[in-house]
């Protein structure tokens, strides 16, 4: 029994551990100035992805905000059977981005960034900005957060075939992801020599 019990502890410590190594969600997700002063390795991040992938960090993160609330956990709730049993998930999106699993592989095999986890920021930084930067070439505009992510929902073939006009509900969620952007880009116009000054980036 007491061998069970210190098993039992054992367990419980390690998962406290795993949990606590987990990014909690910013305390001022409305703001962007004070989400890159909380979250400094966010704002590395998103630099890096913006050098890389031309993607502007206001755009990045309002997809970020909308796909997972900031939660690096976050995955689609479970359907249910007759109304409250829980039953399977509708699709194989995971964490800060909602990358699907097939696409993320995609992503990983074009990069060569073998070991990225979508529960790490940077990552899936990395990953939407990779993303975005396929739609730069098709004369996406980089401002377009609107038609990004309706891409990003659909595909770029989805896009192009206008799918989601069958879809209202897309068309609000992309209206306000376009809102978000706008509303973060403000806000950054006023931060970003600030953050670039507090040497937040390593170069």
């Amino acid at each position: 029994m007491k061998k069970y019990n210190l098993n039992y502890l054992f367990f419980a410590i390690v998962i406290i551990l795993l949990q606590s190594c987990i990014s909690k969600p910013p305390e001022n997700p409305d703001n962007i100035c004070l989400i890159f002063k909380e979250k400094k390795s966010w704002y590395k991040a998103a630099i890096r992805s913006e050098k890389r992938w031309k993607i502007p960090p206001h755009v990045l993160m309002s997809f970020v905000y909308q796909e997972s609330s900031y939660k690096a956990n976050a995955k689609p709730e479970r359907d249910k059977v007759l109304g409250f049993i829980p039953w399977s998930r509708p699709s194989s999106a995971s964490g800060y981005s909602q990358a699907l699993t097939k696409t993320w592989e995609d992503y990983k095999d074009e990069t060569g960034n073998t070991r990225a986890n979508r529960k790490n920021f940077s990552d899936s930084a990395d990953f939407i900005g990779w993303y975005a930067s396929k739609g730069y070439y098709q004369g996406f505009e980089k401002q377009d957060a609107r038609s990004l992510y309706l891409a990003y929902h659909e595909g770029y073939g989805g896009f192009e075939r206008k799918t989601y006009r069958k879809k209202q509900w897309l068309i609000k969620v992309a209206d306000r992801v376009q809102a978000r952007s706008s509303k973060y880009q403000q806000q950054y116009w006023g931060c970003s020599q600030e953050l670039k000054k507090k040497r937040f980036l390593i170069f």
